[in-house]
């Protein structure tokens, strides 16, 4: 494949809107977080979701040490700390720029999340740079907020439901 193609492809890909979500994951390992955009619903029965994570990701060692990850999906008001868990701050300040509880794996769950969907990695798929993560749901919280935070044309967006 060309580099070329490489562009081409990246380029198209900041077509495909996205719903952003900090990934986070404690134990044994170490406590850890990302962003992401590639997450999605993989099936209800049982609950399962996709979460693609670059194994050069500073949150990969612990990510695959403690095989628990909560992804937590952003509302509007959280693009900071979005920016912030997509960066190279260290894990104790990007948790601290937020408030964290737990559910049943341990992994942190952001306390004002549009959704948090707390899970066990069920399997592991290497592609490429990165590691496809199916994750099964063992918890979850919604709350009443109704603006999500959109990445699209490589800028964040709103997008209101309902």
């Amino acid at each position: 494949m060309t580099e070329s193609f490489q562009v081409d492809y990246r380029n198209a890909m900041a077509r495909l809107g996205a719903a952003v979500s900090i990934v986070t994951t404690d134990g044994p390992a170490g406590r850890a977080g990302f962003t992401a955009s590639a997450v999605c619903s993989v099936t209800d029965d049982p609950p399962t979701l996709l979460v693609c994570m670059n194994r050069a990701s500073s949150a990969h060692v612990s990510v695959a040490g403690n095989n628990v990850v909560c992804v937590n999906v952003l509302s509007t008001r959280q693009e900071r700390l979005s920016r912030l868990f997509g960066g190279k701050v260290p894990a104790r300040e990007r948790f601290a720029a937020a408030v964290w509880s737990t559910l049943a794996t341990g992994a942190p769950v952001l306390a004002d999340s549009a959704a948090a969907f707390d899970c066990e990695i069920a399997n592991v798929v290497t592609v490429g740079t990165h590691d496809v993560l199916f994750c099964r749901v063992v918890a979850l919280q919604s709350s009443g907020l109704t603006e999500n935070l959109i990445y699209l044309g490589r800028v964040y967006h709103s997008v209101r439901a309902f």
